[in-house]
């Protein structure tokens, strides 16, 4: 077991379907996590000195073992979040892919590469290489508590770096399966580790001592994590909240598209930080989509039995907000065309049109399945609508002619052209957004190199017929260097 132990405090992790306790699990004090990032100190230097092959080996041992206990971790995933076993497999499946890639690719992104030293220092060879920043903290998520924190732990430990994992509260049960699956790939020493806790657990995480802290969450809670994080200058990666558009455009595959949105803003129970909650649509294909993307709805039901198409809303405070966004809407003009409830537990797919862009269910972040629809006369109100958000993380756009146009002008770190957050599926795209949905990337070649710092290394090849750098150079030696540097760069355009 490589969790911290010896601690008094306890709190449950409870169904929030049932409130069953699923498990109990220690309050870990700021001694204690100190004490982990210490021992992760120490298991960093022998992780390190294993080298790419080693790691990778190591960690494809470890995606071996959660492959073939997957259907047992999504019972884990399925007690803790509520969500349907089959929608937990899908984030298991895509953690064990970004595993994969992370391990397959860390030497190629990360290990030496020779760069060209330049005609003035052409005396010199030159490289660069990213070499580990020792103990990465990560704070996950409990939406998607095996994908999401996955996408840091498995890339910082592909890079080199030990790791400790602080998981929500509403999930430790994930994280402990994690940390201990990965003991039995690598029983040699504490490189993963696992503290629980609540929020004061998580500040004494980025006040313990660590390389990096990588957290996922609201940006609220992010600000507060970039303020303790400062006390110690202490680099942070934030992945924050959503409030994901679609575009779809006159040309658009309209079933196609009503087919995404109903996906993108409901499954998980709209739990998603990449979901859709906001859709702009041509007014030519308004009313169809409307019509199709309603039907479509009937379909998806709220419950924990085997025929509900989505779980419960895991934190029980959200579905005040949920409640609130929508009472919000109808106030300010907005219309239900399906929907509308939300109860004790759970919250029914909502459809809501002729919203107002002011209303709280267009301007904040909902986190819950409901989807705002909106007429425009064409794309570019609806870009400008889109972008006014101060989210900016995913997004999709539906279009034939249009659709790279739009994706790129659609402000936000990804964009999915014709479906909805497939780029959360492909390990070797970056993911992560700009203004309040946060700063950094996990995934990807630059998901690698967050969890690296660049060594530039030169080693002089022969001695410089022009030496600069010593007290002997003559007045001979700066007149010829600026004469060269001046046939360098000193023509006019």
């Amino acid at each position: 077991m490589t969790s911290v132990q010896s601690t008094t405090t306890t709190f449950d992790s409870l169904n929030p379907a049932t409130d069953e306790v699923v498990g109990t699990h220690p309050v870990h004090t700021a001694e204690q996590v100190g004490a982990a990032v210490r021992r992760a100190e120490a298991a960093a230097a022998w992780w390190a000195s294993l080298g790419f092959d080693g790691r990778a080996e190591r960690l494809q041992r470890w995606k071996g073992i959660i492959t073939r206990r997957a259907a047992q971790l999504a019972d884990v995933v399925h007690a803790e979040t509520g969500k349907p076993h089959a929608d937990a497999m899908i984030e298991i499946i895509l953690a064990i892919d970004h595993t994969a890639w992370a391990a397959k690719n860390a030497r190629k992104v990360l290990g030496a590469k020779r760069r060209s030293p330049g005609l003035l220092m052409s005396n010199q060879a030159a490289w660069v290489e990213y070499q580990p920043l020792g103990v990465v903290g990560v704070i996950g998520p409990w939406n998607y508590p095996v994908f999401t924190p996955m996408g840091s732990i498995a890339y910082a430990l592909a890079a080199g770096n030990a790791v400790v994992f602080k998981p929500s509260e509403h999930t430790p049960g994930v994280g402990q399966w994690l940390v201990d699956t990965f003991a039995d790939a690598v029983p040699e020493h504490p490189v993963f580790q696992l503290v629980t806790g609540f929020g004061e657990t998580g500040a004494a995480l980025c006040r313990a001592g660590v390389g990096k802290l990588a957290f996922t969450g609201s940006a609220a809670t992010g600000r507060k994590i970039m303020a303790a994080c400062a006390e110690t200058l202490t680099p942070v990666l934030i992945e924050a909240g959503g409030k994901d558009a679609m575009l779809v455009d006159a040309d658009a595959d309209v079933d196609a598209a009503a087919d995404g949105a109903l996906w993108g803003g409901m499954s998980n129970a709209g739990q998603t930080c990449v979901g859709i909650e906001r859709v702009y649509v041509h007014e030519q294909v308004y009313d169809s989509f409307v019509t199709t993307l309603t039907e479509k709805a009937k379909d998806v039901r709220a419950g924990s039995d085997s025929g509900a198409k989505i779980g419960p809303i895991t934190m029980p405070a959200q579905l005040e907000i949920i409640r609130g966004h929508i009472a919000d809407a109808i106030r300010s003009g907005g219309r239900v065309l399906l929907g509308g409830t939300v109860g004790d537990r759970y919250a029914e797919p909502t459809i809501l049109v002729d919203v107002p862009e002011s209303s709280e269910a267009v301007q904040e972040e909902t986190f819950g399945p409901t989807l705002t629809i909106t007429k425009v006369k064409d794309m570019d109100e609806a870009l400008d609508k889109a972008n006014a958000s101060k989210y900016a993380l995913g997004g999709s756009v539906f279009a034939k002619a249009k659709g790279m146009e739009l994706a790129r002008k659609l402000r936000g770190g990804m964009t999915s052209i014709n479906s909805v957050i497939s780029f959360a599926g492909v390990p070797s795209l970056p993911f992560g957004g700009v203004g309040d949905s946060g700063f950094g990337r996990i995934h990807g070649p630059e998901g690698l190199r967050e969890f690296g710092r660049p060594k530039a290394i030169t080693r002089q090849r022969f001695a410089a017929p022009l030496t600069l750098t010593t007290f002997a150079r003559t007045a001979k030696v700066d007149a010829q260097v600026a004469k060269l540097i001046t046939l360098l760069h000193g023509k006019r355009r």
